[in-house]
């Protein structure tokens, strides 16, 4: 019988000093990164109407400005719930806080889940208005739907006292959220991408080009790390495909 998918479990990786500086150095990047994003990318929206904010060519306002009262609901209730996420799920990743204090690292896990909730039902909402056309409806698409599906699933196996699986599912979706960053840092990659090229070079055409591939940009190498990190910590991940007579 062959199966597409099958859940495996690797080996733990031993615990030596340097990987545990290592990791303390990516979860602080993360940490920060996630703040950096709210801060710049989600507070503004918040600071003036999407008309004005339009005017000065802030983020998506010049998007969503003229789209219906509920398609423009629904872009901000996706900024909050994916701002919210952002910052409770980094947070979820702090060693001290789950050892020292389990019961906020478990509020703390529900105020993430229900903004992945609602900003991922949101997403799918605001997804066929995307400045990037189908490609961006499809990208974004696929990623709020895996978000909630993702999350459903670490929310599932902790009900289950599952806690390895719960963890493994958490990373993954935590690398779909981090899709809100890393599209950030795509971005002006990709922008400068004709210069490195040698390729004659236009902001107008650069960033439609360049915001033509972050729909799956953004999230796609997130789950691929996320699949390493979680066969490194001996967590369930999955491989493909699977044979057996």
């Amino acid at each position: 019988m062959t199966r597409l998918i099958e859940p495996v479990r690797t080996a733990p990786a031993t615990g030596r000093p340097g990987r545990r500086v290592g990791a303390r150095i990516a979860w602080i990047f993360v940490l920060l990164t996630a703040l950096a994003v709210v801060a710049y990318s989600a507070v503004p929206y918040f600071t003036a109407s999407l008309r004005e904010l339009a005017g000065d060519e802030v983020g998506l306002a010049p998007t969503y400005a003229e789209a219906s009262v509920f398609v423009q609901g629904a872009l901000y209730v996706h900024i909050v719930g994916g701002a919210t996420a952002l910052v409770a799920g980094a947070l979820q990743f702090w060693r001290g806080l789950r050892e020292r204090a389990p019961r906020v690292h478990r509020w703390i896990g529900r105020v993430y889940l229900v903004g992945v909730a609602i900003g991922g039902v949101a997403g799918l909402v605001i997804a066929p208005s995307s400045p990037a056309g189908y490609v961006g409806f499809f990208g974004f698409g696929a990623l709020a739907v895996l978000w909630l599906v993702t999350g459903w699933r670490a929310y599932r196996a902790i009900r289950r006292r599952d806690v390895p699986s719960h963890q493994a599912w958490m990373i993954r979706n935590y690398a779909l959220t981090y899709a809100g960053v890393t599209l950030r840092l795509w971005l002006p990659l990709l922008l400068l991408a004709p210069l490195l090229l040698g390729q004659p070079w236009e902001f107008d055409s650069a960033f439609a080009n360049a915001y033509a591939a972050v729909p799956f940009l953004c999230w796609l190498p997130n789950l691929v790390v996320a699949e390493w990190l979680i066969r490194r910590r001996g967590l369930p991940s999955y491989r493909l495909p699977v044979t057996r007579g």
